[in-house]
């Protein structure tokens, strides 16, 4: 048997000491999508990812980005977001219980609504509690910048003041989370991302995490 899933199967002498932040995997199914296998399996990914840098067993801001771009120093306003967004507890790091409850949204058996929430939540730049028209367009010149797609300002203007047009229900110039939720009706593809398939069986999709993993507790 792996050292590392050792001490979830029983109790010995031995005392296994887990990273900052490190909760049950069974508490962690229970509150979330994944079973109890795909979470150990999350585990041996966290380690992996929060030991590539900094080594202190708490994911950091510059893992996260390199995990998710290849670069710790690239500058991308979606990665400050979703990160700002997995750390619950707002202290700069991203622990084990976080980063599995928010992963959890992504989950092909998540439901709508949260993916809906968190994508409201990823849009309210300034957490108001509503998004505006600044924020629709921050979100549409980062989306460009990623994907390298160059428009003048007048279209990016146009696209911002339809999107407002058509989501601003209340034409109080800014979009609440109801009417957020009747414009994401319209327009699914909005929270097509929120779906990653392979989340669905992470055992299968990251196997070397889970049967060769060099990172020990």
């Amino acid at each position: 048997m792996p050292p590392f899933m050792s001490c979830f199967c029983f109790k010995s002498s031995r005392v296994y000491r887990h990273r900052p932040g490190y909760e049950k995997p069974s508490i962690l199914a229970s509150e979330t999508a994944f079973t109890v296998n795909e979470v150990e399996a999350l585990y041996d990914l966290y380690k992996k990812i929060s030991n590539s840098i900094i080594k202190d067993g708490l994911l950091h801001k510059e893992e996260f980005q390199l995990a998710l771009f290849q670069s710790s120093s690239k500058q991308n306003l979606f990665a400050d977001r979703v990160f700002d967004l997995f750390d619950v507890k707002h202290n700069g790091v991203i622990e084990f219980g976080e980063f599995v409850r928010s992963l959890s949204i992504f989950h092909p058996n998540a439901s709508e609504a949260d993916k809906i929430s968190f994508a409201f939540r990823l849009y309210d730049l300034r957490q108001t509690g509503y998004i505006e028209r600044d924020e629709v367009k921050e979100m549409l010149l980062a989306l460009l910048s990623e994907s390298d797609l160059a428009l003048t300002d007048d279209v990016i203007e146009s696209i911002v003041d339809k999107t407002m047009m058509e989501a601003d229900l209340k034409g109080d110039g800014k979009i609440d989370q109801e009417e957020w939720k009747e414009y994401v009706a319209k327009h699914p593809s909005l929270i097509k991302n929120m779906t990653l398939p392979y989340l669905k069986d992470i055992t299968i999709a990251f196997p070397s995490f889970v049967l060769n993993t060099e990172v020990q507790d």
